[in-house]
């Protein structure tokens, strides 16, 4: 009788141990993986939503150019010397680089 009790105290504390593993597991899992995953994505949110007309942009596929007109979840895009137009969505801009003039920063 002593017996079955002892072990029946021993599986509630690997029962226990098992759970609390599991719980640092899944704790490790959301600061490793899904949290940085959800500041990445909030910062190119960010930097989309920051767009405008005259930025230099790169798109996803590689292509550079000015933006020179936008709507609301596309932007057309000027390309080289040439001036070709093309419109892509915003989410296909991988880099944004913001048109700052140099007489604007120095007094």
């Amino acid at each position: 009788m002593t017996f079955s009790f002892l072990t029946a105290a021993a599986g509630g504390a690997e029962m226990t141990s098992m759970i609390v593993m599991l719980v640092a597991i899944v704790a490790l899992m959301y600061f490793m993986i899904y949290r940085p995953q959800k500041k990445q994505q909030k910062r190119e949110a960010e930097m989309r939503n920051s767009l405008e007309i005259g930025d230099e942009v790169t798109t996803i596929g590689g292509i550079i150019g000015r933006v020179v007109a936008m709507k609301d979840d596309t932007f057309v895009m000027e390309t080289g010397s040439d001036r070709v137009k093309i419109r892509f969505r915003r989410t296909a801009i991988a880099a944004v680089n913001k048109l700052t003039l140099d007489g604007a920063d120095k007094k």
